[in-house]
């Protein structure tokens, strides 16, 4: 067994197996003590050495892959996945990858990265392990991330001026059930005689709301009934249309006698629009609803279950809906000048108080820390990353770089960033 050592936070050593060290990892959390700063941010991390390079590498790409996944998939967010440039690189590492997305306003915000550390900490640090023919030799490392900033992400690419939209995924309530209608109103006298839910309004709304709760837990969804008897429709609506509930669902004597219950859904196609369900079918009904909305998102493929269906009611809305709005603000030009003139123009606008949404701009460039640093200065526009897919076919000096007319050596894409 070859020496232990421990990598910056990760105080458990990296075991090894039939010589070659596993690709251990060690999450850990770590807050801002500045007197400056508020301790907010949380920077869930990981650490993995590795005996070759290539595995190292494969690590590091792979756990961008995952970092792709859960903000897609669970957060609805798009985002490019690709490697910074020289100048953004994380210290001390040979590649950095990064996923990139776009906010509402039109600026950037770097959701994620994974590093390659090559050897260099590793050598920093003393890190060895003992191969297969037992020489000691310096591990392969890499060391990946993401902090609560992704919170923010999802604030501020789906929440509206109503208030929160949280995706259905990741809400701590997923529908939110309102009884509306009191026994003795005008909605409870029209409660058919014969109702098989209760004897009486009260108590059949009750128990069907009971029922109805059941059903929806059965499935996994985290289900809310606001019973408060002191506030009126109305206010509860506005309050958990405020939280960014994704489902709610009314029913008051009327719907009962009608043996139905009136489903409405946060954001989406039929944001605010709705709809009767059979009290009978209401499960199924939602299921086949959400599955038409879902149907061909590979993104979200749930796999056909139910219980998934459920609680992703308005999720392809949303992340069709950020696509669409990150495809309208991408710009493909081969001049500097036309990145700067927008820029500038949204900056005079900003000046006179009318607010003006930005973008990506994707450019030919030729890899330049000096021109990098230029560029930032005068239009505060930062290279975002390489993008892989922009990057795949790439051929060096097919095309001319946009500041520099010099041959371009990537596909980059600008943009002001938080």
């Amino acid at each position: 067994m070859g020496e232990r050592r421990s990598m910056g936070n990760a105080h458990s050593a990296v075991p090894e197996v039939g010589g070659v060290p596993m690709a251990g990892r060690r999450v850990c959390e770590k807050g801002n003590s500045s007197a400056l700063i508020p301790p907010l941010l949380r920077f869930p991390q990981g650490h993995t050495a590795h005996a070759t390079d290539e595995e190292a590498d494969a690590c590091a790409r792979q756990m961008l892959d995952v970092y792709e996944e859960v903000v897609q998939d669970l957060l609805a967010v798009p985002v490019i996945k690709g490697t910074k440039s020289p100048s953004e690189r994380f210290a001390g590492a040979d590649e950095t990858y990064t996923i990139e997305a776009l906010m509402q306003n039109g600026w950037a915000l770097q959701s994620g990265t994974s590093h390659f550390l090559g050897q260099n900490f590793a050598k920093a640090f003393d890190v060895l392990f003992q191969n297969k023919e037992g020489k000691r030799e310096l591990v392969w490392a890499t060391s990946w991330g993401v902090s609560t900033r992704l919170i923010g992400a999802l604030v501020m690419t789906h929440s509206d001026d109503q208030g929160l939209v949280l995706p259905p995924k990741v809400a701590p309530i997923q529908v939110v059930v309102v009884p509306v209608g009191k026994p003795g109103t005008e909605d409870a006298q029209k409660v058919r005689p014969r109702s098989v839910w209760a004897l009486s309004a009260r108590r059949g709304v009750s128990e069907a709301v009971d029922k109805l709760v059941d059903e929806l837990q059965a499935k996994g969804v985290r289900v809310h009934v606001d019973d408060r008897d002191y506030l009126r429709p109305g206010p509860k609506f506005f309050e958990w249309e405020r939280k960014g509930v994704p489902v709610r669902l009314e029913l008051g004597p009327r719907d009962l006698g009608n043996n139905c219950a009136i489903m409405s859904a946060r954001t989406g196609r039929h944001a605010g629009e709705k709809k009767q369900l059979a009290l009978d079918t209401i499960t199924e009904e939602v299921a086949k609803e959400i599955r038409e909305r879902a149907e061909g998102e590979d993104l979200r493929n749930s796999g056909g279950t139910t219980s998934i269906l459920i609680v992703s009611t308005n999720i392809a809305d949303l992340f069709d809906a950020a696509v669409a709005r990150r495809q309208e603000r991408t710009y493909t030009t081969d001049s500097y000048d036309e990145m700067k003139g927008v820029f500038d123009a949204i900056d005079a606008a900003e000046e006179k108080g009318i607010p003006e949404k930005q973008g990506f701009f994707l450019v030919p460039w030729k890899c330049s820390a000096e021109n990098e640093k230029k560029i930032k200065e005068d239009c505060r526009a930062t290279i975002r990353c390489y993008p892989f897919e922009e990057n795949k076919d790439f051929v060096a000096g097919s095309k001319k770089c946009f500041y520099s007319g010099e041959d371009a050596t990537h596909m980059a894409l600008f943009s002001r960033a938080y």
